[in-house]
């Protein structure tokens, strides 16, 4: 049996004493990005990516170890534990293959089976599966038991029916097999429940809907599941395509049979046996494994929507910054009035306004006169205007504002609101803001989210910022785990500056967590900026490893020393000094020298603990101290006169802002107040298997309206400008409203099962050639 340690490096295609190295410093309570970025010799540079990958898996690891050593307790205390069955439980790879052999010892209600057993029917039983050439009924004769409630020979052969059902449906191995048959072989249908189709329209897509377990994609399988959990659709499981032919045994009860040593040769219990293999898959197996079956879709899905959500929301808090210049917000309204906030190049408040610029007040020039007012006075920048309702209509107003008023040089940008709601009513924001109205929270946050979103974003739920697919069905525990890791990654992969940062972002750096972090505000607002990295040792419950883990995360722009404003480690300072020593020059002449820095080989300041990556990684750093991953900022320009979905018109060439993707292509903003959808077919004229490896929420593309659907409120668009405006024939691919290849029809797929007919020789053979098991030799142990 492999360790733990070897299988996490077998399946990361590594060696096993990096893993080890790397659970060793997990366990120690070190982060991902703090061994990712400065254990690199520790682990072999093991990278973030396969530091979060083995981070999930050892959780998973250990969690099937601790079930496994309480299944072989409880067997052992029954004193059923043989060596064989210990063996097959401490070699299972899997939880589903550590319940599958616990199943027949797991403590149960009585079941019919073990009332029958308390009978003695077991005997009947043994006897009727070992010796086919019995006759069951007279068989049974000799077990009938008044005093047991055994009236009858047909009373005992239910009970020894019942004990055969119970042990065809507890072998494990004949449950991994069929699982693995039905994944392979079996369909998901869906239909519409009567009277529906108006309520679940947007279902309609899976009105009539079937395909292969194998080829369902996630963003699919998580509608369909909707659409049943909102009492719209009727899912249901087709075992075989041709499970409706006359005579049909199916394979999955030739599989039981054949594992059982049960064969139709005209003895007189054969048939007998047979019915009770068909009663075995109809009453216990079936509903089972297609249980399983449901949940093994579920969880394929949920594991392909999180990584999705997890995507975006990394591209989104990576997404490029403005910088630090003067900004206003603008969240727009019609009744209530646009909500106006100015910041300045740090984020901080000066000045907020409520303006009412449509209906009902249709205030238009007063309020373009009091935006020009505010921009002189706080010398604005950027305008953000969040993209929720009025927006286009705001958007225009902004432009106006630019148009007439040049002297200003404005730029306006559209900005993702998605959450700012959720902020404005936080206990954060009124920690933050105290004295601002929640209207007007908004707008600041529109506006500081366009100066740095991920310093903004932290402090909202990534939950709440929208950029999933089918979020809210999703495991919270699983969603939660994953977000988080992605916020701790993109927030330690840029840096923060110690003495701007607000308490949530410096939560999210490595080490610190919440208390901590408040504690750093609160020595700062209480003794001024950090001059250096070592005066965080002051903070109340910074201790060693807090700092270990946290500093090099941490920069301190303009302080007493230079290094503090970089990525490198204080326990690596003495790497920096040599390299000072080795060129004759000093800290502030050598930062940015790229031209000296290039030409030193890193071999030359190694040591026992600081290796060539690490060195590297130093040297890096000196010629870009501080740098900034996040790509250049640019803004998208919507068309004029194009502001709601009734201007839309096949054909048109628009430019748009993608806001979330998706397993079946991307949203793109394109100014109308409903995002249009670029199906993962239109993204590229090569083949696209994942649409991320195309765009990424925040990039700008140009895309091409191909249809416009008012009534459902959806828009067809392809980043492909040579696809004809109209596609002939094909049918929408889910409720997103994306397009796919025709499907066949109901007249091309094999009628569901209508019930099975008697058994016979041949109808068996068929199924065990139609399983690939004609001619095997059961091995099975009978019980």
């Amino acid at each position: 049996m492999l360790s733990i340690g070897q299988r996490i490096a077998n399946e990361l295609n590594v060696q096993e004493w990096q893993v080890k190295a790397a659970v060793d410093l997990l366990d120690g309570g070190a982060t991902v990005p703090f061994i990712a970025r400065y254990r690199k010799e520790v682990t072999g540079t093991l990278d973030d990516a396969q530091l979060r990958t083995l981070e999930e898996r050892l959780r998973y690891l250990r969690e099937l170890e601790d079930r496994r050593k309480t299944i072989l307790d409880s067997i052992r205390e029954q004193d059923k534990l043989t060596e064989e069955l210990a063996q097959q439980i401490n070699t299972a790879d899997t939880k589903a293959r550590l319940e599958d052999l616990y199943l027949p010892y797991k403590p149960k209600r009585r079941t019919k089976a073990q009332i029958a057993k308390e009978a003695g029917l077991e005997p009947l039983a043994d006897l009727l599966l070992g010796e086919p050439s019995r006759d069951p009924k007279e068989t049974a004769a000799a077990f009938v038991n008044t005093d047991k409630d055994v009236a009858t020979p047909e009373a005992a052969l239910e009970g020894a029916r019942a004990i055969l059902v119970e042990r065809f449906a507890e072998n494990a191995e004949l449950l991994g097999a069929l699982r693995e048959t039905y994944w392979q072989r079996g369909r998901l249908t869906s239909s519409v429940r009567d009277g529906k189709k108006t309520e679940g329209a947007k279902f309609a897509d899976y009105f009539d809907f079937s395909e292969p377990l194998t080829k369902l994609p996630s963003h699919r399988i998580l509608a369909l599941f909707r659409g049943e959990k909102e009492e719209i659709l009727d899912l249901r499981m087709e075992e075989d395509p041709a499970s409706g032919e006359p005579n049909y045994v199916s394979l999955y009860e030739g599989r039981t049979a054949l594992t059982f040593g049960i064969e139709d040769k005209g003895r007189p219990g054969d048939r007998w046996l047979m019915e009770t293999v068909r009663w075995a898959w109809r009453t216990k197996l079936r509903f089972s494994i297609e249980l399983d079956m449901k949940m093994r879709l579920w969880q394929a899905a949920e594991d392909e929507a999180v990584k999705v959500f997890a995507g975006n929301l990394r591209d989104l808090l990576l997404a490029a910054p403005a910088g630090t210049r003067p900004t206003l917000g603008l969240d727009p309204g019609y009744r209530t009035g646009v909500k106006v906030a100015v910041v300045d190049a740090t984020g901080k408040v000066v000045a907020t306004d409520t303006i009412y610029p449509h209906e009902p007040k249709r205030q238009w020039d007063e309020s373009i006169a009091s935006l020009a007012r505010l921009c002189r006075l706080h010398k604005v920048e950027l305008v953000a205007i969040g993209n929720g309702t009025a927006s286009r209509e705001t958007d225009k107003l902004a432009g106006e504002l630019v148009s007439r008023h040049p002297d200003l040089k404005l730029t306006k940008i559209m900005v993702s609101e998605a959450g700012a709601s959720v902020y404005s009513a936080s206990a954060y924001a009124s920690q933050e803001l105290p004295d601002l109205d929640v209207s007007l929270r908004g707008a600041v946050s529109i506006a500081r989210r366009l100066q740095d979103p991920l310093a903004e974003l932290v402090k909202i739920d990534p939950k709440s910022i929208g950029v999933g697919q089918y979020q809210h069905d999703l495991a919270e525990y699983k969603l939660s785990r994953s977000l988080d890791a992605v916020v701790e990654d993109c927030v330690n992969a840029v840096g923060v500056d110690l003495n701007t940062a607000s308490a949530p972002l410096l939560a999210r750096v490595s080490g610190l967590g919440e208390w901590v972090a408040q504690n750093i505000v609160a020595h700062r607002d209480a003794n001024g900026p950090f001059k250096t990295r070592k005066a965080l040792t002051k903070v109340s419950g910074l201790g060693p490893k807090t700092f270990e883990q946290a500093a090099g995360f941490l920069r301190i722009p303009n302080g007493d020393d230079p290094l503090d404003a970089s990525g490198v480690h204080p326990e690596a300072y003495p790497v920096v000094r040599r390299i000072i020593e080795a060129t004759k020059s000093d800290i502030k002449v050598l930062i940015g020298n790229g031209g000296v820095l290039k030409k030193l080989s890193p071999e030359s300041f190694t040591d026992e603990k600081f290796g060539v990556p690490t060195v590297k990684d130093i040297l890096s750093e000196l010629e870009k101290p501080g740098r900034d991953p996040r790509p250049e900022f640019k803004t998208a320009t919507f068309m004029e006169g194009v502001e709601k979905i009734d201007d839309l018109k096949p054909g048109m060439m628009l430019e748009g802002v993608v806001t979330n993707v998706a397993a079946f292509g991307a949203f793109v903003d394109v100014g109308v107040h409903q995002d249009g959808l670029v199906h993962i077919s239109a993204l590229s004229d090569t083949f696209v298997k994942d649409p991320r490896s195309v765009v990424k929420p925040g990039d700008i593309v140009r895309v091409k309206v191909l249809e416009v659907d008012k009534a459902r409120k959806r828009i067809s668009l392809t980043m492909r400008m040579s696809d004809p405006v109209e596609r002939k024939g094909g049918g929408r691919d889910d409720n997103h409203g994306s397009f796919q290849k025709p499907r066949p029809q109901n007249g091309d797929r094999k009628p569901p099962a209508q019930g099975h007919q008697a058994s016979t020789g041949g109808a068996l053979a068929d199924a065990l050639r139609r399983a690939g098991l004609n001619g095997a030799k059961d091995k099975s142990p009978r019980r």
